[in-house]
C-alpha cells in the first residue's frame, strides 16, 4: 500500500492529489437547529484535506507545501524536492505530527479559513509555521 501511495504521489500524481484536497470540501450545516451535537474529540478541524503553502517561518522553507489528509497521512512537498511523508493525529483538542517515527507534539496557535498557524516542539527547540492556502495553478488544457 505505501508502495502505491508513493508511485501515486510521485510527480504528476503529486500535483493531482495537492488539486484534488485543495478544491475538496468539508461537509458544512446549513441549519444548526437540526445538526446532532458532535463530542468535541470528534469534530474535524479546518485544516484537513486543504493543501496549505509555508509563508514564513522559523526553520522551514516558505514555498513548502504541507497536506493533512483526513487518513492521517501527512504529505510535506515543495517544487525543488521529492515528497516526504509522515503522519499526524488529533486528539483532544492536541494536534501531533509524526515524521520518521518521531512524534512532534504540535499547538496550533491560530486557524482561520486564510491561515495555519503551527508552532511545532521539536527536540532541539520550537519551530514556528505561517501556512496559507496553496496558490494552486491551473492545469494545461
Amino acid at each position: 500500500m505505501k508502495l502505491l501511495l508513493r508511485f501515486l504521489l510521485g510527480g504528476t500524481g503529486m500535483a493531482a492529489l495537492l488539486l484534488a484536497a485543495a478544491c475538496s470540501k468539508e461537509p458544512g450545516t446549513s441549519n444548526a437547529a437540526h445538526t446532532p451535537t458532535t463530542p468535541a474529540s470528534s469534530v474535524k478541524p479546518g485544516f484537513i484535506n486543504k493543501v496549505w503553502e509555508v509563508s514564513l517561518s522559523t526553520g522551514v522553507a516558505p514555498g513548502m507545501l504541507y497536506a493533512f489528509l483526513s487518513d492521517g497521512i501527512l504529505v510535506i512537498t515543495s517544487p525543488k524536492s521529492k515528497p516526504a511523508f509522515g503522519a499526524w493525529t488529533y486528539k483532544n483538542g492536541k494536534l501531533t505530527m509524526i515524521e520518521d517515527s518521531q512524534e512532534y507534539p504540535t499547538d496550533i496557535l491560530s486557524l482561520t479559513h486564510d491561515e495555519l498557524r503551527l508552532r511545532s516542539n521539536n527536540p532541539g527547540g520550537s519551530v514556528e509555521i505561517l501556512l496559507a492556502p496553496a496558490r494552486v495553478a491551473p492545469l494545461p488544457p
